[in-house]
């Protein structure tokens, strides 16, 4: 069982506020620093964070490894898992293991195999949900109420980040700062589910490779993911 030591908590979150602060960021940096350090300030194998876009739609923004970019992806490509239920029920929702859970028997299949136990908690402003906050174990795990209660209030952390963004700056140069970061990640996602029909591949797999020949190549993921896009455009039907 996870037991978060308060004094830590309030240390990290102090280092990562005056960090933001110095380095003078846009709040998706702030966001990715967040969501860096859940993982080790808690134990748990790997975090994401997903936010909805404009008409209530989950798109992933930011995950600690490719483990974790394959839980995101493969609940987006599937519509349902244990993070996308948290947003839409806009309460916790854990698994204790997701390769035997029968509530989304099609995601096993999809995922890394080191993704075992998931725990999603939403992301709120002013109440209302407007992303999740998903962490996952290696092996099968048995989520406690200090589990949820620790990943609450890192959820609470972040809905304060985007407050204080919000407002220091306009609320529309928020917004298209957080579209940005997700349009950019769409390009991604369109692209690991092209790979992943055309090579029988899982989203990890996808993912792995495509990255590789942008590194090999010396290229942005996103650019290399419109050009794959693009090829595929072209191929006849």
């Amino acid at each position: 069982m996870t037991h978060v030591d308060p004094d830590s908590l309030v240390a990290s979150l102090r280092r990562l506020q005056t960090a933001s602060s110095a380095q003078g960021k846009g709040i998706v940096h702030q966001l990715e620093r967040a969501v860096d350090v859940v993982d080790t300030l808690f134990g748990y194998s790997g975090a994401g964070l997903m936010f909805a876009e404009e008409g209530g739609k989950l798109r992933y923004l930011v995950a600690t490894d490719d483990r974790g970019r394959s839980l995101e992806g493969a609940q987006l490509h599937l519509g349902q898992g244990p993070c996308v239920s948290a947003y839409a029920e806009n309460t916790a929702v854990t698994s204790t293991d997701v390769h035997s859970d029968p509530r989304w028997p099609k995601l096993a299949d999809l995922l890394h195999p080191e993704v075992r136990a998931v725990a999603g908690v939403p992301v709120r402003l002013g109440g209302d949900p407007v992303g999740t906050l998903n962490v996952y174990q290696s092996e099968p795990y048995e989520w406690d109420e200090s589990d949820v209660q620790a990943l609450y209030a890192y959820a609470d952390v972040i809905e304060q980040l985007l407050s204080a963004a919000m407002a220091a700056e306009e609320k529309s140069a928020l917004a298209e700062q957080l579209q940005y970061a997700l349009d950019y990640r769409v390009v991604i996602e369109r692209a690991i589910g092209y790979l992943m029909g055309k090579h029988d591949l899982t989203a990890a797999q996808a993912f792995t490779g495509l990255r590789k020949r942008a590194r090999d190549s010396r290229r942005r993921v996103a650019d290399l993911a419109a050009e794959v896009l693009g090829e595929g455009a072209g191929e006849p039907r």
